[in-house]
């Protein structure tokens, strides 16, 4: 008796369920016995088992798919599958009567289903493909397994969906023994809206279904962006090489055939699941890297816009204080505000003549020495620098950031200053240029911030003490450091000084007395 291909195929994968289900059941009653809870009940169990597997392999051999047609006789199959069958019926009648008298209900009815198993292999043997399923158990559609004692090795929320009652709950039973979370669904549609509503570490997935199969699952799923990275193992009675490769080709992490092995199951999920994890823990990084790029990016902007304010500082403040300013251990200079100051005006002494005897070229190259060397010394005592007008220099102290010594600071930098210019008017007159330095230092308030434009901002103090030092600059002979009054009064116990008398400044109505700075007190 021969009959073509694609229905032996088909008989073959239908024979196939109600054997997993033999198979499936007596080995975890089989787990169950060496657990120690039904030892007695563990020889007979054995028998039984064996008793499937001939079974299996008998079916494997007529209805294999490499033979050729001519070759299979579903005679022969009926035939010699009876004795294996029979025993399997008597060895389940003879245990469910030994469970009945050890309580252990559980057994008892997991020993009904492979009996209801191998009556319904029977009748599809002996009535070819037309035989009804296998019975059903309770079919909850969506359900969640109950989880027992979680083990020590890695586990995952599971996602198993098949169409067959009996394959969903034995299944199930084998995945949450060892730990797993396990959710089942009946058909394509459901599965596919589950995983769009709850995370899931892994499915696995029945080839053949009605409506949509596990082929267009799976279609589904890596078409779907958010879905797509969920790990697929693909579950069916058919063991053709073609479906195994097209399961992989459309994107199936595995591929299982039935009855399962428990330990090549075991190991399969828990390399899928550590895959998994592996994909999850790179996206975080990756999310994390994303994060941090967007950080880094974030404070190189600022890092920039806070070099350009430092750049801007720089031009009125030393180093350090405009490092300061940025760093927020000083007010916003640039905001208007009134400040006690100190006020020095500085310029040499004969520079127009000297700027109308000369080359520009030489001039300039006098300026910039000239300014390198006063710069330097305002950097050092950390003094503001207002302008530079030609040869004239402003500096002032106390602000943006408030010293307690400001008026001995600035004295001290005029000295420093007269004793630098000094050294260079040896050089100058070798040259022909008659410079000197003159000098003039006031202390009182001053309004102090930003002056100027959008696009073109100085930074510059306004008040009657930077005309007063001003003026006593312009006094100023030639290697002279005036000092108004009351800066003399902040400093007279540190500097020796000497009267200049009273002085006619343009521009204030008073005459104003001054002093010489001549150097440190003995």
């Amino acid at each position: 008796m021969t009959t073509d291909r694609t229905t032996l195929n088909h008989l073959r994968h239908e024979l196939h369920t109600p054997l997993n289900h033999i198979i499936g059941y007596s080995e975890m009653l089989l787990e169950t016995a060496t657990e120690g809870r039904i030892v007695a009940l563990e020889p007979r169990l054995r028998e039984l088992h064996e008793y499937a597997q001939q079974l299996m392999r008998l079916v494997d051999e007529v209805l294999g798919r490499t033979r050729k047609d001519n070759e299979i006789d579903l005679r022969r199959l009926g035939t010699q599958a009876s004795g294996p069958i029979n025993s399997i019926i008597a060895a389940t009648d003879e245990l469910k009567a030994q469970a009945q008298q050890m309580g252990a209900v559980e057994v008892g009815q997991d020993l009904e289903r492979i009996a209801s198993a191998a009556q319904t292999l029977h009748t599809m043997i002996a009535d070819g493909v037309n035989a009804p399923a296998v019975v059903p158990i309770a079919d909850a559609g969506t359900a969640r397994i109950a989880v027992g004692r979680v083990p020590t090795a890695e586990t995952g929320n599971i996602l198993v969906v098949d169409d067959n009652a009996a394959n969903r709950e034995m299944l199930s039973r084998r995945l949450a023994r060892v730990g797993h979370r396990v959710q089942v669904v009946a058909n394509g549609q459901d599965a596919l809206a589950l995983l769009r509503q709850q995370p899931i570490d892994l499915v696995l997935l029945d080839v053949l279904m009605p409506e949509m199969s596990g082929y267009d699952v799976l279609q589904r799923l890596t078409a779907d962006e958010a879905l797509r990275e969920i790990p697929v193992v693909m579950i069916s009675a058919l063991d053709e090489m073609d479906s195994a490769v097209r399961c992989i080709e459309l994107g199936a992490e595995d591929y299982l055939p039935k009855p399962f092995d428990p330990v090549l199951l075991r190991a399969r999920i828990g390399a899928c699941l550590e895959k998994k994890r592996l994909r999850d823990r790179e996206a975080m990084h990756l999310r994390e890297l994303a994060e941090w790029n967007q950080k880094l990016e974030q404070r190189v902007k600022e890092q920039v816009a806070l070099l350009d304010r430092l750049g801007r500082l720089k031009r009125f403040f030393s180093p350090q204080l405009a490092e300061l300013i940025v760093a927020g251990g000083a007010d916003d200079p640039l905001a208007t505000h009134r400040r006690d100051l100190t006020v020095c005006f500085l310029d040499l002494r004969g520079f127009t003549a000297f700027a109308e005897s000369v080359e520009p070229e030489e001039v300039m190259g006098v300026l910039r020495e000239y300014h390198a060397e006063m710069g330097r010394l305002v950097m050092e005592h950390e003094g503001t620098l207002e302008r530079f007008t030609g040869d004239g220099m402003m500096v002032f102290f106390n602000d943006p950031v408030p010293v307690p010594n400001a008026a001995e600071r600035t004295v001290r930098m005029a000295l420093a200053m007269r004793k630098r210019v000094a050294e260079m008017i040896v050089s100058w007159r070798r040259m022909g240029y008659e410079l000197e330095l003159g000098v003039g230092i006031a202390q009182g308030y001053a309004t102090i911030g930003a002056i100027g434009y959008e696009g073109r901002w100085d930074y510059g103090a306004i008040g009657t003490v930077t005309n007063l030092a001003a003026r006593l600059c312009g006094e100023a002979k030639p290697g002279q450091i005036l000092v108004s009054k009351r800066l003399l009064a902040a400093t007279a116990d540190l500097f020796e000084v000497e009267s200049v008398g009273e002085l006619t400044l343009k521009g204030l109505h008073r005459a104003v007395t001054a002093y010489n700075v001549l150097g440190d007190k003995a």
